[in-house]
């Protein structure tokens, strides 16, 4: 199975997109995240959608609007405000992981493998065939 971030971007308009994704997958609907993390000395937020993998093909995606969205436990804020919305109209809860920062590693691709691992540990996504 391959599972992939895909960037859409860093939560401003694009989280209009990521909710669009998650409302007309929700028959494949895996889950919601919310990675917290201080980047830059910012306390900010990713807002993640987990599709089940496809069938055939076995590639399941993971949306991402990457570090963009202020963390909503430090300042409240309408962008987060809408992905919970989303999560009470799917009937599903966002989990929550405090997170490493992306700069913390050297290339962007790393930061995704972790949190895959991070994901797969916590088997909230399959583990690696």
């Amino acid at each position: 199975m391959i599972q992939r971030f895909i960037e859409l971007g860093e939560g401003y308009s694009d989280i209009y997109e990521l909710i669009e994704l998650a409302r007309a997958n929700r028959h494949r609907l895996s889950g919601l995240f919310a990675f917290h993390t201080v980047k830059n000395g910012r306390p900010v937020t990713s807002c993640v959608v987990v599709l089940h993998p496809t069938d055939p093909g076995d590639f399941q995606p993971l949306y991402i609007c990457r570090e963009g969205i202020p963390n909503p436990r430090v300042k409240p804020n309408k962008r987060y405000d809408l992905f919970a919305q989303l999560a009470k109209e799917l009937g599903m809860e966002i989990i929550h992981l405090e997170v490493k920062p992306s700069t913390f590693f050297a290339e962007l691709d790393l930061y995704y493998q972790h949190l895959i691992g991070v994901m797969r540990m916590n088997r909230f996504i399959p583990p690696l065939q």
